[in-house]
């Protein structure tokens, strides 16, 4: 099955059949360019601005990959690092 990376989200996630943007509760992290309401007060998502300054689509294609930071930010997917590691090796075999 192909995956459309263009709904996943820089920690991972994917927007495609979310419960709070099917309600509106969210316009997406891609859609919003990491600026959705749940990240309002804090002036946008720290994990999408920083796939932007390492220029990757998402965390598991990053050179850094996986960096304590995410680990320490990423707190309510206790996998994400194995996740984002699989994510990463299927982007990569869709490119080839």
């Amino acid at each position: 099955m192909r995956i459309d990376f263009n709904s996943i989200t820089a920690c991972g996630e994917c927007c495609t059949g979310c419960r709070k943007k099917a309600e509106g509760l969210c316009e997406g992290c891609v859609e919003s360019d990491g600026h959705c309401a749940e990240w309002t007060q804090s002036g946008g998502c720290p994990i999408h601005r920083c796939t932007r300054e390492h220029g990757v689509r998402f965390c598991g294609l990053c050179a850094a990959f996986p960096c304590e930071w995410l680990v320490k930010t990423v707190v309510w997917r206790p996998n994400a690092v194995q996740e984002l590691r699989e994510l990463a090796d299927r982007y990569r075999q869709q490119e080839e």
